[in-house]
């Protein structure tokens, strides 16, 4: 009996509705990033004091859209269904001959954890709670570096976390240039262009997320080394610590283009993922 209802749950969540959950989560993510990725344009060139280029300044900039709330049921849904389907991978392997991999499981029960933390702050924003899906990026970060610091051996915890953040986007960055994420798309069903473009997006999009990740890590390392909660930036200050470059907004602006490629990859990724 207990094997025969492991089958039966592995069957579902490799069935059409965890399928379905999943690519509208990918649909998700990407507006997710589109809006960050335009919101970092705005900076960039026009409204630097304005709304903040993060997950929450993406969350406000969708509710003062026409139909707002209802868009942000969606997306907080959409978000859910990527929480859903990332359970399913933890639970029962994600797709390719790796996928049963306990270093893979452990991956996709942190990413559920984390989707299902978005997807709540989304939701609790769209039913009356501003405070939750809108809060700024960098208070976060700060209070949280701050109450750390403040435990024994936390600067050694801030640094450790800083280090694999840096990591995490050096391997992000790298596997896009390698254009890993080939192996998880369905390629041979894209026409010749659709798959050039899908291939463009991945690697400018990917190496673009992995770097914002790096220098965020960065500045958590620095505030750590320093003990300074000052130190450790959010998306949004990480994003505007680039028009402080040489490279001046431009850079930033770089940054900003490869964030909406992102976006629009995580859309490729909704209809031709392998899941």
């Amino acid at each position: 009996m207990t094997a025969r209802g492991k089958g039966h749950a592995r069957r579902a969540a490799k069935g059409r509705t965890v399928d379905a959950v999943a690519r509208a989560g990918f649909i998700g993510r990407g507006v997710i990033y589109l809006l960050v990725g335009a919101l970092a344009l705005r900076i960039a060139f026009s409204d630097e004091g304005q709304r903040q280029a993060d997950r929450g300044g993406a969350v406000a900039e969708l509710a003062d859209r026409p139909f707002g709330n209802v868009l942000l049921w969606l997306l907080g849904l959409a978000l859910a269904g990527m929480a859903l389907w990332r359970l399913s991978e933890a639970a029962f392997g994600q797709a390719g001959a790796d996928g049963h991999k306990a270093s893979k499981r452990a991956t996709s029960g942190a990413r559920f954890l984390f989707y299902c933390f978005v997807s709540y702050s989304v939701l609790a924003y769209a039913a009356g709670d501003e405070g939750s899906g809108s809060g700024s990026s960098d208070k976060q970060t700060k209070d949280v570096t701050a109450k750390i610091l403040d435990w024994p051996g936390g600067q050694w915890i801030v640094a450790a976390a800083g280090a694999g953040v840096v990591v995490a986007g050096i391997w992000i960055a790298v596997r896009a240039i390698m254009r890993k994420f080939h192996k998880r798309l369905r390629l041979s069903e894209m026409p010749r262009r659709v798959r050039q473009g899908v291939d463009v997006l991945g690697v400018v999009g990917g190496t673009a997320r992995g770097v914002v990740f790096g220098v965020a890590g960065g500045f958590a390392v620095a505030a750590a080394l320093r003990h300074e909660p000052g130190e450790a930036k959010g998306m949004d200050n990480t994003l505007r610590s680039f028009t402080q470059t040489g490279a001046g907004p431009w850079l930033l602006a770089l940054i900003a283009v490869g964030l909406v490629a992102f976006g629009l990859f995580s859309w490729a990724n909704a209809r031709w993922r392998k899941v």
